[in-house]
């Protein structure tokens, strides 16, 4: 069994119930980010960004990539001669991304691929950087997908994983809660239509590894030089890592 926020369900039915959430969610996915995070989500996006390392010429895969907003900076920085490849598995959240990348004919660069992340079609040894940004907790076998990261990446390559982690001060705690579970769900009725997905991605938050817990499972998929830096109190946490 695995988590589907509060709820113990095979890990079949996580696969699809998360498939269902983003499928609903995708059209108003960049703007719901933007009200739940008063904007915050852009700031923490482009210093998780400036804070890879890339070089023009490199080859990344951002993984969970949908809507596109991380590859579009990675983009910025590889160019001339590098390749961002756009992964997701939900095929709603690509499309979203790619009509929007279109519409500002942004294209040169970025490749849109439908896979897994717990069973990538890539080569071994294929990138020089792997990002994810909030969506390593809706992977139903987490561990699986380390491993697959630590295997196409290249000796040297470093992943990047930005992520919704666990708040520490007891009062941004309980004031983070109060927003997470009382107003995050009806803002998700009110501009997505669907306040279950939005009462799902709070729990989903909640049951997610603390910093020092992912920390270890990077250890443990091969990874060193592993460190993390928390964003905004611990609301979120960047966590890096070098397959040497």
């Amino acid at each position: 069994m695995t988590d589907f926020g509060y709820r113990e369900v095979e890990p079949e039915e996580k696969t699809r119930l998360v498939g269902r959430v983003f499928s609903s969610v995708a059209d108003r996915y960049d703007v719901m980010n933007d009200l739940m995070s008063v904007g915050i989500h852009r700031l923490w996006k482009r210093h998780f960004v400036a804070g890879c390392g890339l070089r023009p010429g490199q080859r990344a895969l951002d993984l969970a990539g949908g809507t596109g907003d991380i590859a579009d900076l990675i983009r910025r920085r590889i160019r001339p001669g590098g390749q961002v490849l756009v992964a997701d598995i939900n095929r709603a959240m690509l499309e979203a991304g790619r009509r929007r990348m279109d519409d500002r004919g942004e294209v040169a660069g970025l490749e849109w691929l439908q896979v897994n992340g717990e069973a990538l079609p890539f080569a071994d040894r294929s990138f020089d950087h792997l990002t994810i940004a909030f969506g390593l907790r809706n992977i139903t076998d987490k561990t699986a997908a380390l491993a697959e990261m630590f295997r196409v990446l290249k000796p040297g390559g470093r992943v990047h994983i930005l992520e919704f982690s666990h708040v520490a001060p007891e009062p941004v705690a309980r004031a983070y809660d109060l927003w997470s579970f009382q107003v995050l769900p009806r803002l998700g009725a009110m501009v997505a239509g669907d306040r279950e997905s939005y009462q799902y991605l709070a729990e989903s938050i909640r049951r997610f590894p603390d910093q020092d817990t992912l920390a270890g499972q990077l250890r443990e998929a091969g990874f060193e030089r592993v460190r993390y830096e928390n964003l905004s109190a611990g609301i979120a946490a960047i966590h890096r890592g070098v397959r040497t």
